[in-house]
């Protein structure tokens, strides 16, 4: 499974990621560490089985007489699982979830965000601590320097991480079918919707799922969602620099900003959003380095002897 920059991808500037990663539970994760040190900011991705197959989803759902252990068993023997201090927080949520494929996708989202801050941390993922913000936007408690994304599509997950101001990605199936929809009507603006209809009809809908996943990935690194209305900003189809727009098609962003197109293994259609907002350059980015001794203490806290640990350490030791 192979990445290579979209016809529409912006030329990468020093501080945009040259193109997303792939992952596993496995690695390479010295390769995102140097990628972060070295850009700024990195993108990964990953199949879902790829990370169900090592935790699978399958343990039964809450209920008002299950255990902790019984939600473990078939983990492993006497129900060792590791899959509740991995998820922390998420852990509950996830127990109640009774649709497998909801909770499949849940599952691996969050342990390739884990995996992904642990690496770029120099923590355990275990240790990770993933909370979200009021509009449901993840972020890391106590490692406010770093900016974290979260994107999935059918089986496709997509993580961007950066420690320069904002992120935001999105993926979207590149055949998704938007020309003529209700929501191409929705999320064009007039100045827009001028330029694709220059454009061969062959184009157009990659045009419209390429400035689809450009525009979720802005509103996720504006902290705004779907809040935004996508017929209130907008980008020039097929420019080769990317910049906001207003709807009238007057710049409506700074230098400040960084957008990029990818097309990813060859069916899916990845947009980044990154904003430079002056932080600190330092290239060390270790949970211990930006947080106090007693913060670092209370947040990267020692976990349990599980399985799981074991086989992380031995594997690929963060």
């Amino acid at each position: 499974m192979t990445t290579a920059p979209g016809a529409s991808a912006v030329l990468p500037a020093p501080s945009v990621p040259a193109e997303p990663l792939q992952v596993t539970p496995q690695g390479p994760w010295h390769t995102v560490r140097r990628e972060l040190a070295e850009r700024g900011s990195v993108v990964v991705f990953a199949r879902l089985q790829d990370w169900l197959s090592d935790f699978p989803s399958d343990l039964p759902p809450a209920t008002s007489t299950a255990t902790g252990a019984e939600f473990g068993a078939g983990m492993g023997a006497g129900g060792d699982s590791a899959l509740p201090a991995l998820l922390g927080r998420d852990w509950q949520r996830f127990t109640q979830m009774t649709n497998d494929d909801v909770r499949g996708r849940f599952l691996a989202s969050r342990l390739l965000l884990k995996y992904a801050a642990a690496a770029v941390l120099e923590a355990r993922p275990a240790d990770i601590d993933l909370a979200y913000k009021p509009g449901g936007r993840p972020y890391l408690r106590g490692c406010d320097q770093v900016d974290i994304s979260l994107s999935h599509t059918a089986d496709l997950l997509v993580v961007g991480i950066t420690r320069r101001g904002w992120i935001g990605v999105d993926a979207e199936l590149s055949s998704r079918q938007l020309r003529g929809s209700a929501v191409e009507r929705q999320i064009c603006t007039p100045y827009e919707t001028q330029l694709l209809a220059r454009t061969h009809q062959q184009a157009r809908n990659a045009a419209l799922v390429r400035l689809w996943t450009l525009k979720e990935a802005y509103s996720k690194a504006i902290g705004q969602g779907l809040r935004f209305r996508f017929t209130e900003f907008g980008f020039a189809p097929g420019a080769r620099r990317v910049q906001v727009l207003r709807p009238d098609g007057t710049p409506g962003s700074g230098d400040e900003w960084s957008f990029c197109t990818w097309s990813v293994a060859g069916r899916y259609t990845v947009s980044l959003a990154l904003v430079d907002l002056g932080f600190d350059d330092a290239v060390d980015v270790a949970a211990r380095t930006m947080l106090d001794e007693a913060m670092a203490d209370a947040l990267l806290r020692q976990p349990q002897n599980t399985r799981w640990t074991a086989q992380r350490e031995v594997r690929d030791p963060l």
